[in-house]
């Protein structure tokens, strides 16, 4: 693990950055929390945010400990350098409201790919729809899912696609009782809805 001091880091801080940066964004996307919401939780700026996500401010104590506490994970889940010669991914996974995010790529800015794992539900258990920035492309491994979409109620089975703008209420689970596993990308606003499913009736 890296020395941490008030100044900066030690001489792999570029690798660092980049690593926390990816890190924050994931967990922060995860969360489906806008930098917004996450400055009005820390106290911390939403430029402050912003750069520490790219990669573009180093990562103090302070702030890596207000950071961990929002989130509710140790500042050791933040901070991992990657090794030069390794090219394999620390798939180290973790958990959020009940579903298990698996990380599939370790860049700061662009997409962010994981393996989510969502617990099966009982019929009459609501899904609360949220917006955020972004949006998100989900592709279904096993399972059957439900995906709520503005006044869209759909189900996809396995091999089925979406893709919507997360500006958009939404809300998403198991369609049953059994688990589900997607395959599901966070990435910048822009694109435009893509969805093979079936309405439910």
């Amino acid at each position: 693990m890296p020395v941490w001091h008030d100044e900066g880091m030690t001489s792999d801080t570029p690798s660092v950055l980049q690593t926390v940066g990816a890190r924050l964004r994931e967990l922060r996307l995860a969360s489906g929390r806008t930098q917004a919401q996450l400055s009005a939780t820390t106290g911390i700026s939403e430029s402050t945010l912003s750069r520490l996500e790219s990669g573009q401010r180093k990562p103090t104590l302070e702030l890596l400990l207000a950071l961990s506490a929002a989130h509710d994970v140790t500042i050791d889940d933040l901070v991992h350098s990657p090794t030069d010669q390794d090219p394999r991914l620390d798939q180290r996974p973790f958990t959020r409201h009940g579903r298990t995010f698996v990380p599939l790529s370790r860049t700061a800015g662009g997409l962010q790919a994981f393996k989510v794992i969502i617990p099966g539900r009982t019929a009459d258990e609501p899904l609360e729809q949220r917006t955020h920035e972004g949006f998100d492309w989900f592709y279904v491994l096993s399972g059957r899912l439900r995906l709520m979409l503005g006044e869209h109620d759909m189900i996809l089975g396995v091999g089925e696609v979406a893709e919507f703008d997360t500006r958009v209420p939404h809300a998403f689970g198991s369609a049953g009782s059994e688990p589900t596993e997607i395959l599901s990308l966070f990435g910048q606003t822009g694109e435009r809805i893509h969805v093979r499913a079936s309405t439910i009736r």
